[in-house]
């Protein structure tokens, strides 16, 4: 039976190492904006991956993760709770394995979203957004499977040393470039898995590189940070930090301050209005030929503050941030005039903003906070 067991989990892991040789990396464009000349603005396509988000990658390791653990076997029931890319980039892998995978996500998720998952195979239990993670270890619990619990796990799954995680290819594809190492590396964050992972490489490798997390409207992680929250252990264990709705920018934002959330390895924080964010993912639309989602806005809309700050000083250098995942998800949300109105976010001042900004002008304040060193 041992056997067995350890020659299944060797084949998962031998078609998880094959499909990740199927894969390329995913693109770093160029933003081109002649009004901060100087300055070179990245952004690393996260979209281009098989499932179509950053969080294929943190789904790849939290597979590994649970395999070489031994929490997953042949016939484990994977459960997560997500708001909605991690559990399509889990159903995925779940559905390469030949595993039933379950995800516990919000009532509110882009129907997009639950229509991917159940593509892969997976099966979608909709509840209120604070439920998520009870449920999700309650059916785990019963069904004696697995529950991946991405925002405990993040950051310890991947590694940050190396094995092509997002901050060496970023680096690497930066090598040939004007300015090779960025000035600032611009990231939201939902676990805080990838801003760990940046945040260690960074500091592993002795880079001059500063690393700046972009928060939404509705979540704590900002004033957390603000308040000096954390420590070397984490970012406080699920605790809240303040009472907070949950975050209209799918993917990102929390109203607990995530254990994967390692504040002291952040050099600044933004917190991002909504309108803002899809007012500024709307105007990438026109600028990169192709529609991204509400955490893309909430990221470039902080970097290019951190640039136009930069510009203003005379410095040159460049930015690099993310796509996180690609806006034909958020069909029927954020590109939804209709349901924008009802939402009851104007994205009009922020849009003329914008675009005053890319005719030559200065960027106007559009209220986004700041807090941390390096930023103004």
């Amino acid at each position: 039976m041992l056997r067995r067991m350890r020659d299944w989990v060797h084949h998962a892991i031998n078609a998880l190492e094959a499909d990740f040789q199927r894969s390329a990396d995913t693109h770093l464009v160029r933003l081109e904006l002649p009004v901060l000349p100087g300055i070179d603005l990245y952004l690393k396509d996260e979209s281009s991956h098989p499932s179509g988000s950053l969080k294929h990658r943190l789904a790849r390791s939290l597979f590994l993760y649970g395999l070489c653990n031994g929490w997953i076997d042949e016939g484990t029931p994977i459960v997560e709770a997500s708001s909605g890319s991690t559990a399509i980039s889990e159903a995925y892998f779940a559905r390469l394995l030949g595993l039933r995978f379950i995800a516990v996500v919000p009532r509110q998720t882009a129907t997009e979203k639950v229509r991917l998952i159940e593509e892969y195979g997976g099966e979608c239990r909709l509840v209120e957004p604070e439920a998520v993670y009870d449920e999700a270890r309650r059916i785990a619990a019963d069904l004696g499977g697995h529950y991946m619990d991405q925002f405990t796990y993040a950051e310890r799954a991947t590694d940050w040393r190396g094995n092509n995680n997002i901050a060496e290819a970023i680096f690497e594809q930066m090598s040939r470039e004007r300015h090779p190492i960025p000035a600032w590396i611009v990231v939201s964050a939902g676990t805080g898995g990838t801003s760990a992972t940046i945040g260690r490489w960074i500091r592993y490798r002795r880079e001059a590189t500063r690393l700046c997390v972009a928060d939404p409207e509705y979540s704590v992680f900002f004033d957390h940070f603000a308040g000096g929250g954390g420590g070397a252990e984490g970012g406080g264990g699920g605790s809240t930090a303040a009472a907070c709705p949950p975050s209209r920018i799918e993917g990102i934002g929390r109203s607990r301050v995530e254990p994967s959330f390692i504040p002291t390895l952040v050099d600044c924080m933004a917190k991002v209005p909504d309108a803002v964010s899809l007012a500024t993912m709307r105007v990438l639309e026109r600028l990169l030929h192709q529609r991204v989602g509400g955490s893309t806005g909430t990221n470039v809309r902080a970097m290019l503050e951190l640039a136009a700050a930069m510009h203003a000083r005379g410095e040159e250098g460049s930015l690099v941030s993310l796509i996180c995942d690609a806006g034909y998800r958020y069909r029927h949300t954020y590109y939804d005039d209709a349901w924008v109105a009802a939402a009851g976010l104007d994205l009009g001042p922020g849009t003329a903003g914008l675009e005053t900004f890319l005719a030559g002008g200065e960027l106007a304040d559009a209220g986004v906070r700041w807090a941390g060193e390096g930023w103004g």
